[in-house]
Parts: structure tokens; C-alpha cells; sequence
């Protein structure tokens, strides 16, 4: 059972995240539907006794294979531009994060506030908790508020580095002399995890990701101990 879980998407805790498990599901059904009309196709040419040897051309046939396909991919395409202006869009934030890829670890900057940046590092296994997770854990989390808006810029220092948290749906390439943008909305609290997934060197694996989520009143109140 624990296999078959592994090959499902994680839980959404964003509305773009929402919106890319229903095209998944949307997606793997039309496909689904393709692999048998196709197979039942194979297996009615394989077992039935009718031939002819000069059939030449069939312009009904190939009208048919030529059109159908191209509703089918319609079928696909046009939720999936949809989702790629989603995913572009940009709304008012309310809070902007600026994230820097170095080797290998990030550097976090709030760029609303004065003087608030930190950096992260992986967690050694020597000073984890029993309940934290080996490879994932930082020493530094990322504080964010429940149900805003929050923009993300996102640029390296030295190679290229993606920051990339699976449950929200976010994947953004961080490149050296370039500022990328994106937004998202969390509308949960917990911890979310994820990893650089551009193999920037010796030590790729080993640079994590953690945002926690939680509400306002209690994001304040951190914004204002932060440097105390």
C-alpha cells in the first residue's frame, strides 16, 4: 500500500496545487480512454478474418484518425493553457520573499520589512529531533501567513538551483543575473517541504526547503521578535 502511495501526488495545500491534481486526473482519464479504444482496436484486428489485399486508400478511415485525435488534444490543450495563465498570474501580494540559491544552502530575505534575512541550512543528524525528518529539516524555516497572497522572487549566486515545494505547486528555476517571479496562496497551516531540484553540484541534495504556515495574528508577532 505504502508503494501505491508513493506514486500519488501530495495532498494540495494551494488552489494552483488544487487546480494541477484536477488536470492530472483530467489528463490520465482521456488517456485511459485512448489505451482502450486503441487496444480494443488491436484485438478485434488480431482475431477477426477479414482482409483485403488491394484496399489501397479508405478517405472515410483516414478523415476519421485525423479529426478525432485533434478534439481529443483540444480536450487537453485548453485546460492546460487555463492553467498555465494561472500559473502566471500575478496578484496584489501582500507579503514579498526573496530567495537566494547558494552552494549549498538558501538565503532568505523579507523584502517588506527592514532587516529581516536569515539563512538556511539542512539540519545535521546530529542535532535532529525525534520528530523531525532526515534530510528535510532546516535550522532556519520560512515563516509565512495563512490565506494571503504571497509573491516570490527568486535568483542564484553562483549555478543554477530550482526552488521547489511539491504541496503548493511551486517549481521556480533560481539563475545566476536573473530575477524570477511567481505567486502563490497558502490556505493551510503545517509544515511544507521540499528540495532544490536542479542538480547544482557536489552537495544538490542536500539544500531543503521548509515553510511554515501560519496564521496572521502569530506572523506579526514573529515579524516583531525576530530581531530581538
Amino acid at each position: 500500500m505504502a508503494t501505491w502511495s508513493n506514486l500519488n501526488l501530495q495532498d494540495s495545500s494551494s488552489p494552483l496545487m488544487e487546480q494541477l491534481n484536477f488536470f492530472h486526473d483530467h489528463s490520465l482519464l482521456v488517456l485511459i480512454m485512448i489505451t482502450i479504444l486503441v487496444a480494443y482496436l488491436m484485438i478485434m484486428l488480431f482475431f477477426n478474418k477479414f482482409t483485403n489485399r488491394f484496399l489501397l486508400h479508405g478517405q472515410t478511415i483516414e478523415i476519421i484518425w485525423t479529426i478525432l485525435p485533434t478534439i481529443v488534444l483540444m480536450f487537453i490543450a485548453l485546460p492546460s493553457l487555463r492553467l498555465l495563465y494561472l500559473l502566471d498570474e500575478i496578484n496584489s501580494p501582500t507579503i514579498t520573499l526573496k530567495t537566494i540559491g547558494h552552494q549549498w544552502y538558501w538565503k532568505y530575505e523579507y523584502s517588506d520589512f527592514l532587516n529581516m534575512e536569515f539563512e538556511s541550512y539542512m539540519t545535521n543528524i546530529k542535532d535532529l529531533n525525534n520528530n523531525s525528518f532526515r534530510l528535510l529539516d532546516v535550522d532556519n524555516r520560512i515563516i509565512l501567513p495563512l490565506n494571503n497572497q504571497i509573491r516570490m522572487l527568486v535568483s542564484a549566486a553562483d549555478v543554477l538551483h530550482s526552488w521547489t515545494i511539491p504541496s503548493l505547486g511551486i517549481k521556480v528555476d533560481a539563475t545566476p543575473g536573473r530575477l524570477n517571479q511567481m505567486n502563490f496562496f497558502i490556505n493551510r497551516p503545517g509544515l511544507f517541504f521540499g528540495q532544490c531540484s536542479e542538480i547544482c553540484g557536489a552537495n544538490h541534495s542536500f539544500m531543503p526547503i521548509v515553510i511554515e504556515s501560519i496564521p496572521t495574528k502569530y506572523f506579526i508577532k514573529w515579524v516583531k521578535n525576530f530581531n530581538n
